[in-house]
């Protein structure tokens, strides 16, 4: 043995310093990774053949291992770690030879190309990763973030340390449109630092805020960091419970947990935002802080006026706050009281399934003590009284036809149930009023007669769902009851949106954080999935790019707004009618809804077309296009560069090597706050490409095979990751920084600057750590 370390220890080093030397080489990282692992499994193939590498095993013959599977330890669970005093055997790190060994990965890494790039089940995830960084750079290129920059500046800028809360704002609103961190440093670095310094704003504060700001894209969803570390934690947990459950005993995970293991990036997503939100709070309130204690490096400024109409304080707190208020409160209590709800009546030909008991009760007495230690005694004792039952009154599994007359009961209680208020009704109703008060709060002293016609129709919608429009009423009927006043509201919102958009803020802010919204909110709210999601932020970016260069050459703009209108009318048509022409008896209001469905649906189609052309003719969809190429084929051969070196240590044993470790110690909090430390220390010279599918692949079946909570755990990966990034001195968000800085900032300007943000990032960490409800509450109120 070479230095009296083990065969494996010394392929491990091989292999990070091949790594490590490749990158630091300069050569691009996507193919520095893929040679690495090569040029490594050559230098470990040549010292093994000739004899230098020996691996000390465990000798699986002798009757101390025997001892040990006899007493019930399982064969996965015995490593030289925990037993160091088992007896050993020497043998080479390629059993059958490194020829054996490479023809292996070779059919290996071909395998997992075909499932994990080519047509695995993540690959429909990962096309999230392409359009997500499609939205972010149209938004970046077409000037949108300019305009925010701009415009929350002029609001917030008054204030003391504005400017940089203005920084934090719309670092928040980039990192939830791009996810990318060095995209967002890199244009609040060249627009908001020239502004900030000529406003006698301290050189650190100012390079501080707009560093730590732009990691924000690491965890505010859609981050991209979340998307790929979604595509690769569920397997990861999945496997890790399955493992679990086999050493504990029991044949699956579904047995031993009572649920199955999944983890989506759905759930992530939800996972990660209000610890997101919660960091970017921490930063404008360290921002805000500072400036009043050092008010002559952080002053106020005091940017021309819009010059819109004056609003005083108690026309503001009536219709921005109390009127708004008021209308959700008087919603969440008509709710409450079951005035608004569903109405459904629709009742499944089929008796409910019986149920069966919490928990699997019919497992081995291993199985059964590892579960009770899992549940607790109570509930195991509550499965098997319910299996007892259940089994005393004949009921089985199996699914019985419900009669004529149990389905008409069935029917009539639904129908008398159905609340007199639709909910789908009602949330188009608030969304009315919400604009029609907010747009009376921006021009109080314009003509209120339009507006309170818009609410007349709004009044009239709710009055109509009450009196007209029944669960039994057809969608022809509705839709005909429904558009009179629906025609008054729009009158009054067509008003509404006029003073709107007179408003600078309302202006510039509106259109992307409807966008916004609407991504997040159909990924969160468990609508769809992050593809669809993110096809619809690409599309909707396209369209707002093209509307604003529209605006700024005074083009046809109506085209674009039309053909949103237009997607928004085929999204109602598809809620509210039936459009499965295949079926044998088709409806005459079907038939019109389908027809009415098409034509929105091309005519919104030509409006990405349309704004497509206005984007290639203005020279800024050919830089986005080849912009978004160079991103996701950089995370593709990452990640195909990455396989390659995962299988060399998979080729030699490191990878099972490592997690031996690991899993050699008995507190698995312990073994993740080393690998927390580990990834902290790897994100100085790694990105985090790297680090997810080079690192987390090796530590994710230990970390993700215990009791901690996955979402947990992949969001204080996230975290941890966004803190590396920043720290000096390898911080990549430094690097970014300073690539763009003025001659007057220097390195260590940015390394002060940074340090008091650090210190938030790990304030934060031990707040997640200590209180992880503020990870899990949403995904655990939102239904998956």
């Amino acid at each position: 043995m070479i230095f009296g370390l083990d065969g494996v220890e010394i392929g491990l080093i091989i292999v990070f310093m091949t790594l490590f030397a490749g990158i630091m080489t300069g050569f691009p990282v996507a193919f520095a990774i893929g040679g690495a692992g090569v040029i490594s499994f050559a230098i470990i193939a040549a010292l093994d053949s000739a004899g230098l590498l020996i691996h000390q095993a465990i000798d699986t013959g002798s009757q101390a291992y025997r001892d040990l599977l006899a007493s019930g330890v399982a064969r996965e669970a015995i490593s030289t770690f925990r037993y160091p005093d088992l007896p050993r055997i020497e043998e080479p790190l390629f059993i059958g030879g490194w020829e054996q060994a490479m023809e292996r990965n070779i059919s290996f890494i071909v395998n997992r190309m075909n499932e994990r790039v080519i047509a695995g089940q993540s690959i429909e995830t990962l096309l999230a990763v392409l359009m997500f960084v499609m939205m972010g750079i149209t938004l970046e290129r077409s000037k949108i973030a300019e305009d925010l920059l701009t415009t929350m500046a002029r609001v917030f800028g008054p204030l003391p340390g504005g400017l940089a809360v203005s920084i934090v704002i719309v670092g928040a609103f980039l990192a939830a449109s791009t996810g990318i961190v060095g995209a967002t440093v890199v244009t609040m670095g060249l627009l908001a630092l020239p502004t900030m310094l000529r406003n006698n704003y301290s050189p650190e504060l100012a390079t501080g805020v707009i560093a730590a700001s732009g990691t924000l894209g690491q965890i505010i969803p859609p981050s991209i960091v979340i998307v790929l570390l979604g595509t690769l934690v569920g397997d990861l947990y999945a496997t890790g419970q399955e493992t679990r459950a086999q050493l504990a005993g029991c044949t699956d995970a579904l047995t031993y947990l009572g649920e199955p293991a999944v983890l989506s990036v759905g759930t992530l997503f939800q996972a990660a935002l209000l610890p997101g939100i919660f960091l970017a709070g921490l930063y404008g309130l360290y921002a805000f802080g500072f400036a009043l204690v050092n008010p002559s490096k952080a002053p106020p400024v005091q940017f021309d006026a819009e010059g819109g109409e004056v609003v005083t304080r108690g026309e503001a707190m009536t219709w921005y706050l109390a009127v708004p208020a008021a209308i959700l409160i008087a919603v969440g209590l008509l709710g409450s009281g079951g005035v608004i709800g569903t109405q459904t009546i629709a009742v499944s030909d089929y008796a409910e399934r019986a149920a069966g008991p919490g928990l699997r009760t019919n497992v081995s007495e291993r199985c059964q003590e590892a579960m009770i230690e899992l549940h607790g005694q109570d509930a195991w004792d509550a499965a098997v009284a319910e299996r007892s039952a259940q089994q005393a009154s004949g009921a089985t599994d199996e699914v019985v036809e419900l009669t004529e007359e149990e389905l008409a009961a069935a029917r009539a209680e639904a129908l008398a149930n159905a609340a007199p208020i639709g909910t789908g009704v009602a949330v188009v109703a608030v969304l009315f009023a919400l604009v029609l008060a907010i747009a009376r709060g921006v021009s109080p002293m314009a003509a209120p007669a339009p507006l309170v016609i818009g609410a007349v129709g709004v009044l009239l919608m709710l009055l109509a769902d009450i009196l007209f429009i029944s669960p039994l009423s057809s969608p022809g009927t509705t839709f005909l009851v429904m558009a009179i006043p629906v025609i008054i509201a729009l009158y009054g919102l067509s008003h509404a949106m006029g003073r709107l958009s007179q408003n600078e803020l309302l202006r510039v802010v509106f259109p992307p954080l409807v966008l916004i919204i609407a991504v997040l909110g159909s990924i969160l709210g468990g609508i769809t999935n992050p593809t669809p999601a993110a096809a619809l932020g690409a599309a909707g970016a396209i369209m707002l790019a093209a509307y604003r260069k529209l605006k700024e050459e005074n083009g046809k703009s109506k085209i674009v707004i039309w053909a949103s209108f237009a997607l928004v009318i085929m999204i109602l048509l598809g809620v509210n009618f039936d459009l499965r022409i295949t079926r044998e008896n088709v409806p005459v209001e079907d038939w019109v809804a389908y027809v009415l469905a098409q034509f929105a649906y091309h005519f919104a189609f030509f409006g990405l077309l349309f704004s497509c052309w206005v984007l290639f003719r203005s020279n800024i969809l050919s830089p986005v296009v080849r912009e978004t190429a160079k991103v996701t084929s950089m995370v593709f051969t990452i990640l195909i560069g990455s396989q390659l070196l995962n299988l060399v240590l998979i080729s030699f044993g490191g990878e099972h090597y490592i997690q031996q470790f690991l899993r050699a110690f008995d507190n698995e909090m312990v073994v993740f706050l080393v690998v927390m430390l580990i990834l902290f220390i790897l994100g100085f010279v790694l990105d985090f490409l790297e680090i997810i599918y080079i690192v987390i692949p090796i530590v994710g079946p230990v970390i993700y095979g215990g009791t901690l909570d996955p979402k947990w755990v992949t969001i204080m990966i996230a975290v941890n990751l966004q803190t590396s990034f920043l720290t000096p001195p390898f911080g990549f968000a430094l690097f970014y920084l300073r690539g763009v800085a003025p001659a007057g900032i220097t390195t260590g300007h940015i390394y002060r600057g940074v340090l008091p943000f650090v210190l938030i990032q790990v304030v934060a960490l031990a707040l997640f750590w200590l209180f992880p409800g503020i990870v899990t509450i949403i995904p655990d109120l939102i239904p998956n």
